[in-house]
């Protein structure tokens, strides 16, 4: 089994046609067809997770965020990105990254939401695939929405914008993983009564605050579920291969 032949099951769940034009999915860096001893799954490469891709006997990681966003013109182990490339390059770690292609992939993140937050009759929200909108059968009272939030997404605490009025129900949701409130509009267009994101700033807040429930959940919270979707490509095409979805990656914002 090569690299190339795990990451063949990746792209035909989320094709590379499919990320937008700002991104830099793909190969990060390492060897396509080098054999494959183990995957390791993360959001984010970091110093942790390569010691924890070494220590399982991985040779290629698969990250939702790419490692390499901007070109380098020198490893020096200046920053994080610099001391990931080079640990991985002296390991011989390959790093394959799939960000908005699985975020555009017809059962990707914002639809791996809606299957953990029991949404019915799922329906994409932007013609380009990014997020989607869905029925909460039966409705729920904003505040036992925000709990089901929490439980779904393993979030601590919530952003929310202030509720339209009490007794607020909430039986229409749109969702989008990862910074995505620019498509607030196209949520209220379709009758959402609240739209599940992260990164949200206090404009968007206040200048909805009077039509539907605003609900930052975290990025980390809100993408974390993508270990959960390559897991089960990798597993699906090759069920007795060592893929392992990373114990050692934390959530990098802390709430104190």
């Amino acid at each position: 089994m090569t690299n190339r032949e795990i990451i063949n099951a990746i792209e035909e769940f989320a094709p590379l046609s499919f990320q937008e034009a700002w991104d830099n999915s793909g190969w990060q860096l390492g060897e396509p067809d080098a054999e494959c001893t183990g995957v390791l799954l993360c959001v984010d490469v970091t110093p942790p997770v390569l010691l924890e891709a070494a220590r399982r006997g991985c040779n290629l990681i698969v990250s939702h965020h790419p490692l390499i966003f901007k070109g380098l013109k020198r490893i020096t182990g200046r920053d994080r990105v610099e001391r990931c490339v080079a640990g991985a390059l002296r390991r011989g770690i390959s790093v394959y990254s799939s960000h908005t292609a699985t975020d555009c992939a017809p059962g990707g993140v914002s639809w791996e939401m809606a299957r953990r937050l029991g949404l019915k009759n799922v329906e994409e929200l932007d013609s380009s695939g990014l997020g989607v909108i869905g029925d909460l059968e039966p409705a729920l009272v904003w505040d036992e929405f925000a709990d089901k939030v929490k439980q779904a997404f393993g979030a601590r605490v919530l952003k929310c914008s202030r509720i339209p009025f009490d007794g607020w129900t909430i039986g229409r949701v749109g969702l989008c993983g990862g910074a995505a409130a620019e498509f607030l509009p196209q949520a209220l267009g379709r009758g959402a009564q609240a739209y599940v994101t992260a990164d949200c700033k206090l404009n968007q807040f206040i200048d909805h605050a009077d039509d539907l429930l605003l609900v930052d959940a975290g990025h980390f919270e809100t993408e974390q579920c993508t270990k959960d979707l390559f897991y089960r490509v990798i597993s699906e095409k090759f069920p007795n291969f060592a893929v392992w979805k990373s114990t050692e990656e934390e959530n990098p914002v802390v709430y104190v």
